[in-house]
């Protein structure tokens, strides 16, 4: 940057600044959340070279912070989010200039009619909307074997802590990746099935995954209407609760929202002692064999931990391990919900269904179909009516595991507060429609970042959110990645 004292602030304070940080320097007048633009788009210009996380910039950003100023300093801050710049993953509506594609170029030229609820509540916090995250194309349900992180539209987002070594993480890839770098504050990502937990434990992250029903999916482009929702990705769990406050709410147009929603309150969630007396129950069964000595011995010292900050740790056995999970539920859901979304675009945009997808990447198959698209040929083989009897036996399967023999038996059966998976564990709380939140809890000797995941009952985000607080404030594990430039110029991470 020329302006030396932005240049000196987004070097040495901005990486791994807090949102309590930014609200506290922009209240002395010693910031501006025009400033914070700036230096985001200055970082984005430097380091997006190696993830390739931002997919589009909001052009209107500066103008909308520079509006902000002036309403913080006539009438003061509306709350944590005022001014702060967020990114938002690219299956969710915008009405300005940025376009919403799920990553596909087939819809490279959609422009939202109106706001998605997150992005509308987004703007009533006083949040900049900074631009779209890359993300896996069509939230990595297009193809068997698709890399995550990949789509047509975007390339491949690459992990910043070892791109060439490292998964990035899906699908919500680029919202992980890009706040790995701080190239913004905090992230929205979506979920089905681990997109937020798995890139936030891929990234150094928290992430908080919630009980579907707590944040409206309205305006985002789906997958399933049983277990999506959207979440926040950020780099302390403060700063992750302040935007999953502002996102929360009711909203008429998703029916799972309008039920009694949880409060959050700030003395009680950011509490250090609050592991101090709990009842953990860790869920190690399902993935014996599936990892590596080193991988359980993290675990292990992430228990141990846990037990010296006073919580009893219960060694947890529940049937849902051993279910025969599919996915045809989604696959069902999926057709019956695009056609949904696709068909309130504006005229303007010519695919209107799953099939004009499916024909459109056919049509365009050497960019398109770099992986191919069974996923996609799957679900629209399904009537699209949600009659099936195959779907409507594996839901009420899925729902039955994943709660009654699975997270709610773990907390009945051993008395636990909550779930402890390793690494974002995200199977069956997602079935579920339950909470986790996901919090850094080391790196392997590689430099792998890796998190461990708690889960609980619907609507529990209260609880998991003080526990996942209390562990990361004795531990700090999360460190920035090193960005260097090497000798031809060029950036890049060594982890």
């Amino acid at each position: 940057m020329k302006n030396p004292r932005l240049n000196t602030l987004m070097t040495e304070w901005l990486p791994e600044a807090t949102i309590d940080e930014m609200q506290e320097k922009m209240g002395k007048g010693e910031l501006s959340s025009h400033d914070l633009v700036l230096m985001y788009q200055a970082r984005i210009a430097a380091f997006d070279k190696i993830t390739n996380s931002v997919l589009e910039l909001n052009p209107d950003a500066l103008q909308i912070a520079a509006a902000l100023d002036g309403e913080r300093k006539q009438k003061g801050p509306r709350g944590d989010l005022h001014g702060i710049p967020v990114l938002i993953k690219d299956n969710i509506d915008t009405n300005d200039k940025m376009h919403t594609s799920a990553g596909s170029l087939a819809l490279k030229d959609s422009f939202a009619r109106k706001d998605s609820f997150v992005a509308a509540k987004l703007r009533e916090a006083g949040a900049v909307i900074l631009g779209k995250t890359n993300m896996t194309e069509w939230a990595n349900f297009m193809a068997n074997g698709m890399k995550s992180g990949y789509s047509s539209r975007g390339g491949q987002v690459l992990n910043p802590y070892g791109s060439e070594k490292f998964d990035v993480g899906g699908s919500s890839a680029g919202s992980g990746a890009a706040i790995a770098v701080n190239l913004a504050a905090v992230a929205v990502g979506t979920e089905t099935d681990g997109s937020i937990l798995n890139p936030a434990s891929q990234n150094s992250l928290v992430g908080i995954k919630p009980t579907v029903g707590l944040v409206s999916r309205s305006g985002i482009i789906p997958i399933a209407h049983t277990q999506d929702t959207a979440g926040p990705m950020a780099r302390t769990v403060k700063d992750a609760v302040y935007l999953l406050e502002a996102i929360a709410g009711q909203d008429p147009q998703d029916p799972a929202t309008m039920v009694s929603l949880p409060e959050f309150n700030h003395d009680s969630l950011f509490d250090t002692q609050a592991l101090k007396g709990a009842k953990i129950a860790v869920v190690r069964e399902e993935y014996i064999g599936k990892w590596t000595q080193e991988q359980e011995q993290i675990l292990q010292k992430a228990v141990e931990k846990m037990e010296e900050l006073g919580a009893e740790v219960i060694e947890a056995a529940i049937p849902a391990t051993k279910a025969k999970w599919g996915y045809r539920v989604l696959s069902y859901e999926f057709k019956a919900d695009l056609n949904a979304y696709l068909n309130g675009l504006a005229p303007s945009v010519t695919v209107r269904t799953l099939a004009d997808v499916i024909a459109f990447n056919y049509e365009h198959g050497e960019k398109m179909l770099k992986y191919g698209q069974e996923v996609l040929l799957e679900s629209e083989a399904t009537s699209g009516t949600l009659t099936e009897c195959e779907y409507l036996e594996e839901l009420e399967y899925n729902l039955y595991m994943a709660r009654e023999q699975g997270i709610d038996y773990a907390l009945k059966e051993y008395g636990a507060d909550a779930v402890l998976f390793p690494m974002d564990g995200s199977t069956i709380g997602s079935k579920a429609g339950y909470p986790s939140v996901t919090v850094p809890t080391a790196f392997t000797e590689e430099g792998e970042p890796v998190g461990i995941t708690f889960t609980g009952t619907a609507f529990s985000e209260p609880l998991l959110i003080k526990l996942a607080y209390a562990y990361e404030q004795a531990t700090l594990v999360r460190r920035a990645p090193e960005l260097r430039i090497n000798d031809e110029g060029k950036i890049h991470t060594t982890s």
